[in-house]
Parts: structure tokens; C-alpha cells; sequence
């Protein structure tokens, strides 16, 4: 059994920024009915995402090669994500949540990019921002390509 968890922020005002893609690709995925799959989502803030991680991860008993944590990330550019596994936090909070609270990096992670903000946007504030219409295409795309990567 594989085990998909989003990270993302809860309050609906979150919802469609770039730092809940990772939630949002996981209600996707959820939907495409994958076969022998269970999903999960945080339920508090990005950055405390370890501890709702580590409960969802114990109570399915997965072993951690089948468990794949989707997130954004700053250093993609969107349209394109990275499965990757036994990875670093790369400076993504929620990421280093999730490490601590499993006590190891030695899991799947889907890397999806948000790109990176322009015009000196702070961080903080460009990845609570909403993408556009031609970004939103690219991200959907993004995630059918992830459904037929986990789905073979």
C-alpha cells in the first residue's frame, strides 16, 4: 500500500496559493482512485506538518519506501516536480517538520514547482499567492503526469 500526504496550510484562505499545491495535487490524486493507495492530509500549519505526518504514518502502518509527501517547491520552476526519495528539506519548513517528527529523510518526496518570485517579492508573501490562469494549466498538467507516474 502506498500512503500520498499533501502539505499544505488548513484555512480556506490558503487554499489555492502556491504553497498548498501539495494538498491540492494530493485531493487530485485522491480523486483518480489509484489503486491500492491511501491519502492523508495535515491538519495545522505547514510549518508544525510533522506531527499530523508522523500520526497518518503510524496509524496506516506504512513502511516508509511506500509513503510519498507532496509539497511545493520554491526551486522548480511550475509545470514541473521531481519524485524523489532520501532528500534533504532544501529550507522547505514543512519539509523539516516532517523529518523530525519520522526521525529520517528516507521517504518519497513529489517536488512540485512554484517557481520562484519576481520583482523582489518577498518569499513569504509570493508563495501565499494565488497562480495565474496560464500557471494553474501548467500545474494541472503537472499533476497528470504525476497520476501516470504513480499509476504504472
Amino acid at each position: 500500500m502506498k500512503l500520498i500526504i499533501g502539505l499544505g496550510n488548513p484555512d480556506k484562505k490558503y487554499q489555492s496559493t502556491r504553497h498548498n499545491v501539495g494538498r491540492y495535487a494530493a485531493n487530485i490524486l485522491q480523486a483518480k482512485n489509484l489503486p491500492d493507495t491511501k491519502f492523508g492530509t495535515n491538519d495545522s500549519y505547514m510549518n508544525e506538518a510533522g506531527d499530523s505526518v508522523q500520526k497518518i504514518v503510524h496509524f496506516y502502518k506504512v513502511d516508509l519506501n511506500n509513503f510519498y509527501l507532496v509539497h511545493d517547491d520554491l526551486d522548480l520552476p511550475v509545470g514541473e516536480y521531481r519524485l524523489q526519495f532520501d532528500r534533504g528539506p532544501a529550507g522547505h519548513h514543512g519539509v523539516e517538520s516532517v523529518i523530525q517528527h519520522l526521525g529520517t529523510q528516507a521517504f518519497n518526496r513529489i517536488r512540485i514547482g512554484i517557481g520562484k518570485p519576481q520583482n523582489q517579492v518577498p518569499v513569504e508573501d509570493y508563495v501565499l499567492q494565488k497562480f495565474s490562469k496560464d500557471e494553474q494549466v501548467l500545474i494541472d498538467q503537472t499533476i497528470d503526469k504525476i497520476v501516470a507516474e504513480l499509476g504504472s
